[in-house]
């Protein structure tokens, strides 16, 4: 041993010794999580983000002390789980924010400790390969040819626009108001020109409306659709408006960051006719596909159209390791290091199988819309309408925008419930999403009670 060389070094997750040295941590780690849920008694902390950052800084203390801890693993993971907002509790309901399935999170592991990365195939043999398969898989199910994993809805609706304005010089974006907010951002980012917004009365694109525009507009023009708004979880009119694109010649792209799980579901893939007519579409399996974040995709009907990402390092994809059959991965994203988010959702497939994950698609759906009975029956509640996926909107029949809104940050300060908001229709209203398919009808009636309670207790 060297001078100045450490004595003992901290183990690898990976190789020989790497399963060995992961199972005590991982013994640390899930016991750090259960102390840490006990801690917390409900679905997010109380006393709010003051409250949250001091008990966080305590249990960090020095970032980078002079001597390291051998409890930091214990200490840290404790911390966050004891000041975390679990989607697994029934009554954190807020967000498109699911819990993850145990099976794609042990999954998520492996890839951790594996640490394929995918920008060369000598980093990433198999992931590569199983990426290929399982992403052409998904794609056919959407009806398309092959797609992209991704970060999210926000990064495959970036490219979505790029891949347009590659194909389509000059392309202008035409929207609805119901459009994701990362729609007109990517725009702005790509240098396109300002986007057109459509009317979407309702909270759906107005097919009339979107005629208009497109008769009168100039071209080249990218229509983008929603399958799941993120207020209301509302599904444009997709058939129209492929039609609609199609006699027009505009470009089509799908947003269905949310409603995409709908596919898996006999029940519910209808809602989703159409969607095989886009250019592109949006899928986010972080959503309704209960994986860890990251798992989102972006699906295309041409191929082809993949080359305008393509890029040449020598040190990743040199010709003739190319022409010597090494596949070359720059093409299959803008991100140079990448990790095999694919095993995940491969895992999650071949455990459930479709009418698996189509059961998880169908509790949720079936859940919202008890709720929404619940709520409608219910003389102290108001209703914005029937869920079309899994979002129900409701509000206090008596209650003002401002108590609504003071009703949910209460909530929230207490750590009793995360609900989130929706303004339709200029009001006010508050969201619950379900997205835990192990919620049950009195875990609903419990959070409408806690509702009903925080308005009560408003002065006045």
């Amino acid at each position: 041993m060297s001078a100045g060389e450490p004595t003992s070094l901290p183990p690898l997750a990976s190789g020989p010794t790497g399963p060995d040295a992961l199972r005590p941590l991982l013994d640390t780690v899930l016991d750090a999580l259960a102390a840490g849920r006990d801690e917390r008694g409900g679905p997010l902390p109380a006393g709010g983000p003051d409250a949250v950052a001091t008990r966080v800084a305590d249990a960090l203390g020095d970032v980078l002390p002079d001597t390291g801890d051998p409890d930091a693993l214990r200490t840290l993971v404790h911390a966050l789980a004891a000041g975390s907002a679990d989607p697994a509790d029934p009554l954190c309901a807020a967000h498109l924010h699911c819990p993850p399935l145990a099976v794609a999170t042990a999954a998520d592991l492996a890839a951790s400790a594996l640490n394929p990365s995918l920008d060369s195939w000598d980093q990433a043999p198999a992931a590569s390969a199983l990426e290929a398969a399982v992403t052409r898989a998904l794609a056919r199910t959407a009806g398309l040819a092959d797609a992209l994993v991704t970060t999210g809805g926000t990064e495959s609706n970036q490219l979505a626009l790029l891949l347009a304005r590659e194909a389509h010089a000059g392309v202008r974006l035409a929207g609805g108001a119901n459009a994701h907010h990362s729609l007109p951002r990517a725009a702005w980012l790509l240098g396109l020109p300002d986007p057109v917004v459509i009317p979407a009365p309702g909270g759906t694109l107005d097919p009339a409306a979107l005629h208009a525009a497109l008769t009168d507009l100039p071209g080249p023009l990218l229509v983008t659709a929603t399958a799941g708004t993120t207020d209301a979880g509302l599904i444009d009119p997709l058939p129209e408006i492929a039609r609609l694109c199609t006699a027009h010649g505009a470009r089509l792209h799908i947003d269905a960051a949310y409603a995409g799980g709908l596919l898996f579901s006999d029940r519910h893939r209808d809602q989703l006719a159409g969607l095989e007519t886009a250019h592109t579409v949006t899928l986010d399996l972080h959503k309704l596909g209960w994986q860890p974040v990251a798992a989102g995709l972006l699906a295309v009907a041409r191929p082809h159209e993949l080359t305008a990402l393509h890029q040449r390092a020598d040190y990743l994809n040199a010709d003739d390791d190319t022409e010597a059959g090494l596949p070359d991965l720059l093409g299959r994203s803008p991100r140079t290091s990448r990790r095999p988010d694919i095993l995940k959702i491969a895992v999650t497939l071949k455990t459930l199988g479709r009418s698996g994950v189509g059961a998880l698609v169908d509790q949720v759906c079936a859940r919202a819309r008890e709720f929404a009975a619940q709520i409608r029956e219910h003389p102290g509640f108001e209703l914005y309408d029937r869920p079309v996926i899994s979002t129900v909107l409701f509000r206090p029949a008596e209650a003002d925008d401002d108590a609504v809104a003071t009703v949910r940050r209460r909530l929230l300060h207490e750590g009793r419930a995360v609900l989130g908001r929706a303004r339709l229709d200029g009001r006010l209203w508050l969201k619950a999403t379900v997205l835990n398919p192990h919620t049950r009808p009195d875990d609903l009636t419990h959070l409408l009670k806690l509702v009903e309670l925080a308005e009560r207790s408003l002065p006045g």
